[in-house]
């Protein structure tokens, strides 16, 4: 028996088989190209782009897509950068807005490999097989969701754990003219971290792809490669490459920090990463930014750069943070390095990113010519926050240090206008020479924390001044092997608070007992040859590096 159908139990069907229905409608605008030249492309219409979205072109001649970045919304056209195949793009080619902003694949595939801007491997390795997207602009994270730094990132170089300590969360910049070493320290900083938990990124911005392929050979050399990810815009690729390269390489960072080893995001009780990235370098990266701005018809402003080059640096180097332990704790610490010309730190790139960081640490063309290396002028160097994050026995035995130096480097150039001087300054004289001698180190030969510290202790305390300059760089590593090899709780001992009395005691004791040896050895035959070939080849790299 069929039963009778009314009007009221229809409509309630449909009414239920509609409301089940999920449906979502996408809108896209459409437009053509007007004129391209340069990787830049105007684009008329595309009333509905945003800044900074990221547009889709088609090439009428391949058929294939091209992606590009929108940055000038003008009142009848769209400027807009181009990224990958540019040439393909002619006037006239279809563009389609996107209606999300540019993001790139990341996660925890990509250690151990090279990548474009694009996220794209260019190391010939294969695909990378990622689970998540970041866009490459994001907005830092407020005061309340941070904390202070309070956890070191050890270098290895002395002249800077005692003197410009770096701290997690940090943003220190590297600064000096060319060829002064600046990408020596942040490729040895990166290499220290092998035994650490801290993931570094190196971005490499406008250099030869010959230079990019060395370090990539040292990192793999050093066993750091499976723990670092390099991004790579080079020389021959386009400024809107360069100009994102940078905050790309945050984009991969973040992932790390703000999610933990799993993917999950990061909270009390998911720890976020630590993340170590370089940008190599911010100069290049601006010029990047004043080709393309000056294409696209924005007004130049000091030393031609469009006035909004100090905003773009602020907002990515404010991306490197300390989270607080309610957001898991994780941290991003950036060192940006910055070239200047001929040692004038007062142009406008410089004086921009000198007063966003925290701090800088700056190379001297003529340290470097005169053989110390590395070459940081303790004057003008400076770390605004990594001593909260120091060492309690670093900071006791460093603390008078750049005060130490400052005064020999003042009394050396007094004493160059006579030869008459007192016992006090004479000493002063040989006792800095001492201690600048002691800050001297080789490409990759980091020193231990602990080491540094007992190394620092026993130039204060004059277990030097009676050795020829020539001595003091075999001393101190000899005295590190010594400890390392008889001494091991004493080392621990170091680690673990300030320096008492006893252990003081402890160390004159140690200290002086190796003195003596070195001593009985040093004049017979060279103390501590670097004989093994891992010394050999390091110092062949460097060589040709430099």
């Amino acid at each position: 028996m069929i039963g009778n159908i009314d009007a009221s139990g229809i409509m309630r069907t449909l009414r239920g088989e509609l409301d089940s229905i999920a449906t979502k409608v996408e809108t896209h605008e459409a437009s053509t190209v007007i004129e391209v030249g340069d990787g830049i492309a105007h684009i008329a219409g595309l009333k509905s782009a945003m800044s900074g979205e990221l547009l889709q072109f088609t090439s009428s001649a391949t058929g294939r897509s091209v992606y590009g970045l929108a940055q000038n919304l003008e009142e009848d056209e769209v400027g807009a950068v181009l990224f990958g195949d540019v040439d393909s793009i002619k006037e006239g080619d279809e563009v389609t807005t996107t209606g999300h902003v540019m993001d790139i694949p990341v996660g925890h595939a990509m250690l151990g490999r090279v990548v474009n801007p694009l996220g794209a491997p260019i190391d010939g390795k294969g695909p990378i097989n990622t689970t998540h997207r970041r866009p490459i602009e994001f907005k830092a994270p407020g005061i309340m969701e941070r904390q202070p730094v309070s956890e070191p990132v050890q270098t290895g170089l002395m002249a800077i754990d005692a003197m410009v300590p770096i701290g997690r969360g940090q943003r220190e910049l590297i600064i000096g003219d060319r060829k002064t070493g600046k990408t020596a320290i942040a490729i040895d900083t990166i290499i220290n971290q092998k035994d650490t938990d801290i993931i570094c990124i190196y971005v490499a911005i406008g250099q030869k792809a010959s230079t990019v392929a060395g370090i990539r050979e040292t990192l793999l050399r050093h066993g750091v490669l499976d723990k670092t990810i390099i991004v790579s815009a080079t020389a021959a690729d386009s400024a809107p490459l360069q100009y994102i390269a940078p905050m790309a390489g945050a984009a991969i960072g973040e992932y790390f920090m703000y999610n933990d080893e799993h993917g999950n995001p990061a909270d009390a009780e998911h720890p976020g990463g630590h993340v170590l990235i370089v940008y190599d370098d911010l100069s290049k990266q601006a010029v990047a930014y004043r080709q393309m701005s000056l294409t696209l018809h924005r007004p130049p402003g000091r030393e031609a750069y469009p006035g909004d080059i100090f905003y773009l640096h602020s907002r990515l180097l404010e991306r490197a943070v300390k989270m607080s332990d309610a957001n898991g704790g994780g941290s991003m610490t950036a060192l940006p390095i910055i070239e200047t010309q001929e040692g004038d730190v007062s142009a406008y790139i410089p004086t921009n990113v000198i007063s966003i960081t925290d701090g800088q640490i700056y190379l001297q063309s003529s340290l470097f010519f005169q053989g110390q290396r590395p070459a940081v002028d303790v004057g003008i160097s400076v770390s605004r926050v990594g001593g909260s994050a120091q060492l309690a026995a670093m900071k006791q035995v460093a603390g008078t240090l750049r005060l130490d130096l400052a005064s020999y480097r003042e009394r050396q150039a007094f004493a160059q206008f006579g030869s008459d001087l007192d016992q006090t300054t004479q000493y002063q004289l040989n006792h800095g020479a001492h201690m600048m001698e002691l800050l001297k180190q080789k490409r990759y030969a980091a020193l231990p924390v602990a080491d540094q510290v007992i190394a620092i202790y026993a130039a204060k305390e004059n277990f030097l001044d009676d050795l020829d300059l020539g001595q003091v760089v075999a001393f101190r590593d000899g005295l590190a092997k010594f400890m390392e090899a008889r001494h091991p709780s004493v080392r621990q001992k170091v680690l673990s608070g300030k320096i008492s009395a006893e252990l003081g005691a402890e160390l004159d004791k140690y200290i002086g007992e190796f003195k003596e040896q070195f001593l009985e050895k040093v004049g017979a035959t060279d103390v501590l040859p670097a004989t093994d070939e891992a010394a050999k080849s390091d110092d062949a790299a460097a060589k040709s590096e430099a």
